[in-house]
């Protein structure tokens, strides 16, 4: 009497495994509360060795580092969580099955033959090799599931495939309840079905390689972000320390708020990421299951499963970006706004960024199967109309300005005199190069800005750490790896990064030139100002630090006033 069969000692419902959907073999107990077969969850864990986080395949509880998993008696009075709707258990994930031949200790089987419907271990396999009397008898993988493989209505082993009815049936099937049907061997099925669904595992792969290239642009952005909150805090430090003692509540507040929405968003972000690493783990089960399936020497068992395997994944995490809206950076420029304007501005600007703040969310998330109004909001500008929904004041710090550079209009203009002028001195002024930086630091998302220019000039963006003092390429725009701009003159334009300059022959001349930086896509593009905008260059860079707005003065240049829609130029 073969004590192991499942057949002679039914489980009661509550007591089988959510993985192989089977009564439960050495029962554990994981952390979480769930129950499985100690093979089967281990079997589960194995595929995230080298992810090093595990998770319970019920309720996606995630554990580091693995659970220790010890025999238990599992409660017969204790009721499954509720299955997630996109996960699946596993009825055809393998079983281990023992030797039907062994006296006493049984061995674990590592063939099932199809004609004698029984397992066998290494050893009592052997006559089915040695022997021509099972020349005609056909030998598989062990898979656990022999009983699967016999026609519940003739007793014999399952070989053909039923296209009409779509099921795998034995030779006596044919005779009656198939009769006169499109039939097929399970070889020549197995052809058609495999080409479906490695399709489907190559969109599963492909799938998984999209969603490790997006949590990876998840983190560095978070890192961004976390870096905009930190020198905004430092910043805002700065400013307040220059202010009256008097104003010292204000800087608790803006302190406040930028460590609150850091803090915020610092808590969003870890619950996208965790999503995203979940459904790489989901998807990565899923390739493995579908490597699995896709290696097996058993057709039926292939075939069997292949009607749950086939279906291609469902998106489960939407896809997670930056909102152009949102930038740590307005809050220290308002700190500055506050220390000119004292009390009274500080209580009106600190109002009105605390909503802006409060109102606009970090990060947006775009459902997988697509917003179009959102995607269209996202795509680079093309009209002039587009570009200014982007539009930013600047203006001239004097502080940065060149000695023989004079500042007009309110500092929107810069002329160069051959005359030197007195400036104070200061760390942040050019003294070897005609040169001008301007006020706002610019990071987060998107920017756009224009300038008139006579004479040769350069246009730019520099991070802060720029050199500004001697005359060598470390102070001199687009001359290092902290800077990028175009030359522009009566000859034409090149294009210089990192002492690396392009010429530009072909590119349409302006003498208004609009500068788009799109910081979160690692963009600086530079256009001739028209009413279909013309591209003259553009940078891919990777920003670390915020940039600030930079231009080389051979004659003049005047910052352009620019309106949220289309105005004459």
């Amino acid at each position: 009497y073969n004590y192991d069969s499942k057949k002679d000692f039914p489980s009661p419902p509550e007591l089988y495994c959510p993985l192989c959907a089977d009564a439960l073999r050495d029962p554990v107990t994981i952390p979480c509360g769930d129950t499985y077969c100690l093979e089967c969850i281990k079997i589960y864990w194995d595929q995230f060795d080298h992810m090093g986080v595990y998770s319970c395949p019920q309720c996606r509880a995630t554990f580091t580092p693995r659970p220790v998993l010890r025999r238990n008696l599992p409660d017969v009075n204790h009721e499954p969580r509720r299955q997630l709707p996109e996960l699946m258990p596993f009825p055809y994930m393998h079983r281990e099955s023992y030797c039907d031949f062994c006296v006493g200790r049984r061995n674990k089987a590592v063939k099932s033959c199809l004609m004698c419907l029984a397992y066998y271990c290494e050893t009592h396999v052997k006559p089915h090799y040695e022997s021509s009397t099972f020349k005609r008898h056909k030998l598989v993988d062990e898979t656990g599931h022999l009983d699967r493989k016999i026609c519940p209505h003739h007793e014999k082993g399952l070989e053909l495939f039923c296209r009409s009815d779509q099921m795998c049936i034995c030779v006596l099937c044919t005779v009656r309840e198939h009769r006169g049907h499109n039939i097929a061997s399970a070889e020549e099925e197995r052809i058609e079905k495999q080409k479906i669904l490695v399709v489907t595992q190559s969109e599963v792969q492909y799938i998984i390689q999209e969603r490790m290239k997006e949590l990876q642009e998840l983190k560095h952005n978070v890192d961004v972000l976390k870096s905009g909150a930190q020198r905004a805090q430092a910043e805002s430090d700065k400013t307040f320390h220059e202010m009256l003692q008097a104003v010292e509540r204000w800087k608790a507040e803006i302190n406040q708020m930028i460590m609150a929405n850091m803090q915020a968003a610092m808590g969003q972000a870890d619950g996208y990421v965790e999503r995203l690493e979940q459904e790489i783990m989901e998807l990565q089960r899923r390739d493995a299951e579908l490597r699995q399936i896709l290696e097996t020497e058993d057709n039926i068992h292939f075939l069997q499963n292949f009607p749950t395997l086939c279906v291609p994944p469902e998106a489960m995490v939407p896809k997670v970006l930056i909102n152009p809206q949102f930038s740590f950076g307005e809050m220290s420029k308002t700190a500055i706004d506050m220390k000119e304007h004292l009390d009274d501005i500080c209580k009106k600007e600190l109002s009105k960024i605390s909503k802006t703040v409060n109102e606009t969310p970090v990060y947006i998330l775009l459902p997988r199967n697509g917003d179009k109004r959102l995607k269209a909001d996202l795509q680079e500008p093309k009209t002039r109309a587009d570009f200014l929904r982007y539009s930013c004041k600047m203006t001239f710090d004097p502080n940065t300005a060149y000695k023989e550079l004079v500042m007009s209009d309110g500092n929107q203009k810069v002329t160069r005199k051959k005359t030197v002028h007195f400036y104070p001195d200061h760390p942040e002024r050019f003294d070897g190069f005609s040169q001008v930086l301007c006020k706002e630091p610019l990071s987060g998302f998107r920017f756009y800005w224009e300038a008139e220019w006579t004479g040769e000039f350069s246009i730019g963006v520099a991070y802060r750490s720029i050199s500004r003092k001697g005359k060598n390429s470390h102070s001199l725009l687009g001359y290092n790896d902290k800077s990028w701009s175009l030359l522009c003159s009566d000859s034409g334009y090149s294009a210089w990064h990192s002492k690396v300059d392009r010429d530009l022959p072909d590119a349409p001349r302006a003498t208004r030139i609009g500068v788009y930086l799109d910081y979160a896509g690692n963009t600086v593009a530079f256009y001739a100002v028209k009413e279909n905008m013309e591209l003259i260059h553009k940078f891919k860079a990777q920003f670390s630090e915020p940039l600030y707005a930079g231009f080389g003065v051979g004659s003049s240049v005047t910052l352009c006033q620019l309106r949220q829609s289309h105005t004459p130029y």
